[in-house]
């Protein structure tokens, strides 16, 4: 049976991104883009070797994130050249004289999924050049030197190409060696060049919308949007539960709301748990010797820490010029200075496990609002804590995210609002267990966004 080689193509320089480190080492959800894609095909049961094309000024900085990450599979750091063929090239000479099918994918697609992955190479099995396409949702026309429009293509019969695409090393090895001889031969495409320079039939296989490719600095916030839902609802939801057993877990205002059902389902999943509030204990957040004490305290009966969870908060729904000044100071003390408390005692414990952090922000930190001013304001600065510390702490192997749930049915949402139908809320028990899934996840530096589901 062939050998099935991915070939990680991670020559860009990422002029158009707009950055002054190429796109493949922009970090996402913790880690490098390169190294999200790479952990796609070090999981494929399929993939049996693994070969990186990299521009040969980066060479050493992909070893070092070879070690770093411990793949197995990874057996060739290759050199790619100035045009993007230069990189299939690269591999292709690599593998002469082999009977294996390579199987290209640019290094800045991460959220290519294992289906896609799987799908190809069951493709390989009865066709020997594959692409990976999805349909065009938008009307593609064409153009001439004017800028007229020549025609409009029938937009039912046509596709956006993605990658991976994969070969018999044979096949993409001819053409190749066919389409160096042309002296008009352009392509930024292996599959155009099969399609011109031979015969072979390029079967297409079913690609997905979230398989998108890190080319322009606004594809950054999309590609951290996606990396949110896809940590959000992880492959094995129903094995989430098994990640906590044994773990311990530190909840700062677990005594009602979010807080509670957290402290609870983590219980439920076998974690031994540590619940502080102002009324369960009298914890204070605001206060960090009260925080210091807390955490000791859970340290010496479990002996370490795995996770640390703050959903202590205070919202008080007022005009700003009518608030008395005690108030202010003590929202501001509670929801901002009880997170950098929280963050600074949290720290070595987590180190020690390489654990994990949550904070939770609100829906209205993206635009402050009248009689929140205090509660908004307080709220977006968490959410630009947790991505600047997310960043601070990686090196030492600690998660850190935001939940960012959107109306929640809490006693503190009641106190300022009354009631509410239960429809236009959504429930403690979803955010906790969005909550639980972050914990489980390896994202950090996210603000993870949870909505009620609508039918």
């Amino acid at each position: 049976m062939k050998r099935n080689i991915a070939v990680i193509l991670a020559g860009g320089v990422g002029s158009r991104l707009g950055m002054s480190t190429p796109k493949q080492f922009f970090k996402v959800a913790g880690k490098m883009v390169v190294e999200h894609t790479v952990d796609v095909f070090e999981r494929n049961q399929h993939i049996d070797e693994i070969a990186i094309v990299a521009n040969p000024m980066l060479i050493s900085d992909f070893e070092n994130i070879v070690l770093r990450n411990k793949w197995h599979k990874v057996k060739k750091i290759l050199k790619g050249g100035k045009e993007r063929y230069d990189s299939s090239l690269s591999a292709i000479q690599a593998y002469a004289n082999q009977d294996v099918n390579l199987i290209f994918h640019d290094a800045v697609r991460p959220l290519v999924s294992q289906r896609i992955v799987n799908d190809v190479i069951d493709a390989l099995s009865s066709h020997r050049a594959i692409d990976v396409a999805i349909p065009s949702a938008d009307t593609i026309i064409e153009v001439d030197g004017n800028n007229c429009i020549t025609s409009i293509p029938d937009r039912s019969r046509l596709r956006r190409g993605q990658t991976p695409q994969a070969f018999d090393r044979q096949v993409i090895a001819d053409a190749y060696e066919r389409a160096l001889k042309d002296p008009e031969f352009k392509t930024t495409d292996d599959c155009g060049v099969v399609r011109k320079y031979t015969d072979e039939p390029v079967f297409v296989v079913r690609g997905e919308e979230s398989n998108m490719k890190l080319t322009y600095r606004e594809d950054t916030y999309m590609l951290d949007k996606l990396f949110q839902l896809k940590n959000t609802k992880p492959e094995n939801t129903e094995h989430v539960s098994d990640v906590f057993r044994d773990k311990v877990a530190v909840v700062f205002g677990g005594s009602y709301g979010i807080g509670k059902y957290v402290v609870d389902m983590l219980r439920e999943s076998g974690a031994t748990v540590f619940s502080y509030s102002r009324s369960e204990n009298k914890v204070d957040v605001a206060q960090r010797d009260s925080v210091a004490k807390a955490m000791i305290d859970a340290h010496e009966a479990a002996g370490h820490i795995d996770y640390v969870v703050c959903t202590a908060g205070v919202l008080n729904k007022e005009p700003l010029a009518t608030m008395d000044y005690e108030t202010i100071q003590n929202a501001i003390q509670t929801n901002y200075l009880g997170t950098v408390n929280v963050a600074l005692e949290a720290y070595p414990y987590l180190k020690q496990t390489e654990g994990k952090l949550i904070f939770f922000t609100s829906s209205s930190y993206t635009r402050g609002r009248a009689f929140y001013s205090i509660y908004s304001s307080t709220k977006a600065a968490i959410v630009n804590f947790v991505q600047a510390v997310a960043q601070e702490w990686d090196g030492d192997g600690i998660k850190i995210n935001c939940i960012n749930p959107e109306r929640t049915k809490t006693p503190m949402r009641q106190q300022n609002f009354g009631i509410e139908p239960d429809d236009s809320l959504l429930m403690p028990e979803r955010v906790a267990e969005a909550t639980l899934q972050t914990l489980a996840s390896d994202c950090t530096g996210q603000v993870i966004d949870v909505r009620r589901q609508k039918d």
